[in-house]
């Protein structure tokens, strides 16, 4: 659950910036100042996010081997006597 909730920030986040970005690049400064703190923060939530989907994975249940090949698959040309 706790996933769900940080890629809804970093969604959130990442449309602020290029907002602000839109701004500071008309000579905004106050925008630039956003973004600048904006970065610092992704950069948390970015390093966050990888923390969670780490572990998500590590819990998730394992997936199922594929299926072995028998003799007869696995030579279909094989001559038989």
């Amino acid at each position: 659950m706790a996933l769900k909730k940080t890629i809804e920030e970093l969604k959130d986040l990442l449309q602020s910036l290029q907002i602000d970005l839109e701004k500071a690049e008309k000579g905004n400064k106050a925008a630039s100042q956003r973004v600048r703190t904006g970065t610092v923060r992704l950069e948390k939530v970015a390093k966050n996010y990888r923390k969670e989907s780490i572990a998500q994975e590590k819990t998730a249940a394992p997936k199922k081997a594929p299926a072995k090949k028998t003799k007869a698959a696995a030579r279909p040309f094989a001559i038989r006597k």
